[in-house]
């Protein structure tokens, strides 16, 4: 074990956020941290839709505030809205800036198309579905040649270091097995989402929710993490992750139909275009009841799918199939967790010296279902002001009074809770369900103690049990209608609400085990 001083922002994560962070932090030295080499580790450059702006002659900010609000169902934050979308166009142009190839019209403004829940087209893309990929080369290439930037991309976050009054001071880093205490006056948890929670995701399977867990064992506030986003049109080919068919192909006219031909979700243009956990319900209700689901581009893409959207092409004619002329078969896989760390606009959590940033953050923006393509924008237009409020932070001479740390827990452990998720917690949920999967992450537990995706799950499961509706992207079967006031879910360890709360589902899922364990 080492310990080192690191007298700037410690970034945790090498995505479009974290990376965003980084370069708005100077002159402040920044120290980056990633799993693997920039690219590979971020879900974010796995993003084909775009970023969401008001871009063109006819929209707004406030236009697009309007659909963001209309999308979350009743629990997204005002301000940090209008915050997100008023910085639209400047995020937009920053990114530009920096390299990023946006598709162009031809007067060489932002070329934008329309996806589901915008009144509008607004969403700037990259050859079409590879906007992720290439933003976030555009930033790494800065990141690189900045010289207050330091990376470490062998890095593994295991830990959060606090002072006697809970202060964050630091962070464990595990690089190639040697243990490393990095001190720093902030830490910012750019750490990204819980997709790999799931056995059928669209995420790199690494994202297991493990920075709000830290965040919330060290004491921070954690915010509707019951809300994940189903995708609902993953390529259903056997794979794991599942490629991504983006909603943009959609927005183009493909449709999705089951395995007679006939519209899913309705004959109407726009039938396809309604929010994602509308669309996610009506095609697992579709393959539940043996009809199956198929996205159909053949009419609106056709022979032009392999310029028009490479990288599905590419996906789908990997796995044998060519979307020019056979309808994609498609499942809803987990995507985007809207729920996570409580943060502001600038990352602050609320724990001193603690940001989160990007996925991993829940600011409010998204609220109960995330409207397509602002986790892009959020990512970079938060990033940029995380960056200047972490540089702000200074160091002082603090005593490490408490290391925050979680088991490891194995690939085995690891494979049963994420089938778990998927059965019981995912696009449909019930309390029966939902008590099965507690009982399993019990289980597992008591065999390998509270390791940090077991916290992340029981963080997700145990919001969505004690959620008595539907809104948004979370659905109960047993609750099927949407309250008339809309409660954020608020998770602090130390309250004795929460604790109550926790103790209350244990001694159910006790009871539930002990039957289980008697048949």
């Amino acid at each position: 074990m080492s310990r080192i001083h690191h007298d700037g922002p410690l970034i945790i994560g090498g995505g479009l956020a974290g990376l965003s962070t980084a370069l708005s932090a100077a002159p402040a030295r920044v120290l980056v941290v990633s799993p693997a080499h920039l690219l590979e580790a971020a879900s974010s450059a796995w993003a084909q839709g775009g970023v969401a702006a008001a871009l063109s002659a006819d929209d707004a900010p406030a236009l697009h505030l309007k659909d963001t609000e209309a999308a979350g169902a009743g629990l997204v934050d005002h301000h940090a809205a209008e915050v997100l979308t008023d910085d639209g166009r400047a995020t937009v142009e920053w990114l530009a800036s920096l390299g990023a190839p946006f598709d162009r019209d031809g007067e060489g403004g932002f070329a934008v198309s329309r996806e589901a829940a915008h009144s509008m087209a607004r969403v700037a893309r990259v050859g079409g579905d590879g906007a992720g990929r290439a933003i976030l080369s555009a930033l790494a290439t800065s990141v690189r040649a900045a010289d207050h930037v330091e990376v470490w991309e062998d890095g593994r976050l295991t830990g959060l270091i606090q002072a006697a009054d809970g202060r964050v001071i630091g962070a464990v880093i595990d690089r190639a097995g040697q243990r490393i205490e990095v001190l720093a006056p902030a830490v910012v948890l750019a750490t990204g989402g819980a997709g790999g929670l799931y056995g059928e995701t669209t995420t790199p399977r690494a994202l297991l929710g493990e920075g709000m867990a830290l965040a919330w064992m060290a004491g921070a506030e954690i915010l509707d993490p019951e809300f994940v986003q189903f995708h609902p049109t993953a390529i259903d080919v056997g794979l794991d992750p599942m490629p991504l068919a983006t909603e943009a192909l959609r927005g183009d006219g493909a449709r999705l139909i089951d395995k007679d031909g006939a519209f899913i979700l309705g004959p109407e243009p726009d039938a396809d275009l309604k929010p994602r956990d509308i669309v996610a319900r009506a095609v697992h209700r579709a393959r539940a009841e043996g009809r199956g689901a198929f996205l159909d581009a053949r009419t609106a893409i056709g022979v032009h799918f392999p310029e028009a959207f490479p990288a599905v092409f590419a996906s789908c004619m990997k796995a044998g199939l060519d979307p020019r002329i056979q309808p994609i078969p498609v499942a809803p896989a987990a995507h985007y967790h809207m729920g996570g760390i409580a943060a502001g606009t600038d990352g602050k959590t609320t724990l001193k010296g603690l940001y989160a940033v990007g996925e991993c953050a829940a600011t409010g923006v998204h609220g109960a279902n995330r409207l397509a393509s602002n986790s892009l924008l959020e990512a970079a237009a938060f990033g940029r002001r995380t960056g200047e409020a972490a540089a702000r932070e200074k160091a002082k001479d603090r005593k490490v009074a408490r290391i925050v740390e979680g088991a490891i827990l194995s690939d085995g452990a690891l494979q049963r809770l994420r089938n778990g998720m998927s059965a019981d917690c995912g696009v449909i949920r019930d309390a029966v369900g939902l008590k099965r999967l507690l009982v399993l992450i019990g289980d597992i537990e008591a065999a390998q103690e509270a390791a940090l995706p077991l916290v992340a799950c029981r963080l997700i499961a145990e919001a969505a049990l004690k959620r008595h509706e539907s809104r948004g992207g979370h659905y109960r079967s047993d609750y099927p209608e949407t309250a008339k006031k809309a409660v954020h879910t608020r998770l602090v360890r130390t309250d004795p609400a929460v604790a109550a709360m926790l103790a209350t589902t244990a001694a159910t899922t006790a009871v539930i085990a002990a039957v289980i364990a008697s048949t």
